[in-house]
This record gives structure tokens, sequence and C-alpha cells, in this order.
């Protein structure tokens, strides 16, 4: 059986890693090289590079800081962030990056994909995928329920949850929209049909966040995850919304997700990766101690 991977994200923008929720409000959270450096020590499987305002500003990932970054630890370190040919990718893995993650230049050009793992192979060419939930006339219906109403519906939820069955909050199965230039941008695209096509096109992995719950706290988007991770057959990370333990054993048994991610709860230093790997373990989920 394959281990779980618990992966702190380093959120960059101009040289410094920041975190906000549901990708704005952002607050400063330290030198990404140092939290690089600490997270290493304290067992992190991987970790995620994202220069988030790289593909919005038109420009390239900042070279050195991820180069800096490369040099000090010694776990994959998966780079993405204004990634647009393969002299970028090729780049990056030059500097240190195992492996490259591509939104939004895979969604303008899903041609992309396929000449990028074709020439540096599927496993290391993941694609991110922002989405957000489609709010429809039916969410705005349930909204103007009467408040018995939501709290009968809050205690279904509830035990849906606890039984790992999916959560649908509308009376029609819920979609998800992709957005593109660090969550700016909707598409109209199907999260969990893109997630089919990047597969079939050479993607080896699916880094998948919800802007919905993006530093929210709580929890994962697990319809969400649970809905991509049963499309596909390549390993899907589950982004978004972690905020307690139970957020990432729920991602790992309901969810189905390969890896967990994080980012503010681990920057601030709210629970720590030994502890959480440790309960984790006691819940019979594998991972690497």
């Amino acid at each position: 059986m394959l281990t779980k991977r618990i992966i702190p994200c380093l959120d960059v923008d101009k040289g410094r890693v920041v975190k906000g929720t549901r990708f704005l409000n952002l607050r400063d959270a330290g030198n990404p090289v140092e939290v690089a450096k600490r997270y290493d020590k304290e067992g992190a499987d991987e970790i995620v590079f994202l220069d988030i305002t790289a593909s919005h500003e038109r420009r390239k990932t900042i070279i050195d800081v991820v180069k800096k970054t490369a040099e000090t630890v010694f776990m994959p370190l998966t780079v993405g962030g204004g990634i647009r040919n393969l002299d970028d990718i090729r780049d990056l893995l030059k500097a240190g990056a195992d492996k490259i993650s591509i939104n939004t230049a895979a969604v303008e050009n899903p041609g992309f994909i396929k000449s990028a793992s074709a020439k540096f192979g599927s496993q290391c060419i993941v694609v991110a995928i922002d989405a957000k939930r489609i709010v429809n006339k039916e969410t705005l219906a349930s909204s103007q329920t009467s408040r018995s109403g939501r709290e009968q519906g809050n205690k279904g939820i509830k035990k849906q949850r606890e039984t790992c069955q999916p959560v649908n909050l509308l009376t029609c199965q819920p979609r998800w929209e992709v957005y593109t230039y660090g969550g700016r941008k909707p598409t109209g695209i199907d999260a969990v049909k893109w997630a089919k096509r990047v597969e079939k096109l050479g993607a080896g992995e699916i880094l998948l966040t919800s802007m919905d719950k993006d530093g929210t706290k709580d929890g994962y988007d697990i319809d969400l995850t649970r809905a991509v991770s049963k499309a596909v057959t390549i390993p899907v990370i589950a982004s978004g919304g972690a905020g307690e333990m139970k957020h990432f054993y729920e991602a790992f048994t309901c969810g189905y997700s390969d890896a967990a991610l994080a980012a503010s709860l681990f920057h601030y230093k709210e629970l720590a990766i030994k502890k959480l790997k440790r309960y984790l373990l006691k819940k019979g989920v594998g991972i690497r101690c």
C-alpha cells in the first residue's frame, strides 16, 4: 500500500511566503528558504512552492528563490507559477525542482501538458486545478429555507460526513468550475471533466485546490476531492481548508486523496507535522514517519 503524504505549501509573493483566505487578504508568513528548512526538519514528505502572482503578472517564477530553497531541503520540491513553455520547465528542473505544477498554461494550451510529459516524463508534471463550486438557482433557493429546515439539514450533513457519504448541498449534483491566473479568471470548464482530460494528456498528478475552502480551516471540500479522485487513476493532492487533524483523515478516507496539502496551519505553528503523522498512524492511515 502506498503511503499517504503530508505536504506544506509555500505560496510566495514578491519573495515572501504569504497566506490568505479564498485567495484574498494575504498576510506574511516568512522567508521561503527558512520556512522550507523548518519543514524539512519536521518531517514533511514533500513541499510545494507556488509563485502565486507570476501568471497574473505574466512573468516567470523567481528562479533564484527556487534554487536557494532546493539547496536547503532534502525532500521532493514541486514548483509552480508563471510556467509557459518547455524552457521554463527545464530552467526550474535545473534550479532543483523535482516536479513542475502548471495551471493557467495548461488550460490555455492543453497540448502543453502532452508535450511537457513527453519531454520530461509524466512523473514530474503536476496539473494544478483551482476549483470553485458553481452557484445556481437551486443553491440560492436552498439558502432561503426556514431556520428549522436549516438546522435539520445541518444535522443531516453532519451525519453524512461521519459516514463518508457525499454531502449534497444542492438539489442537483454539485459541480465546480476551474479558475486560472491565481483564482482571478473563471474559465467555464468543469473541474471533474478537466481532471479526466489532463490525465489523458499525460499529467502525472493533480493538485486540487478548493477556492471555497482555501484558508477557512473548515475542512477540505470532501465532495470535490472525492469526485476528482474517483474520476482519475493518477494521484490527487487535496488542498484548501485544513484546520485540524481530523480534516486530513477525512481527506484520505472520505475524499480518497493520495496527499493532503496545508499552509497556514503549519506556517503559524498551529499543528506540528510529526504530531499529525502520529495521529494518522493511530487512525490506521499509512503514513511515513
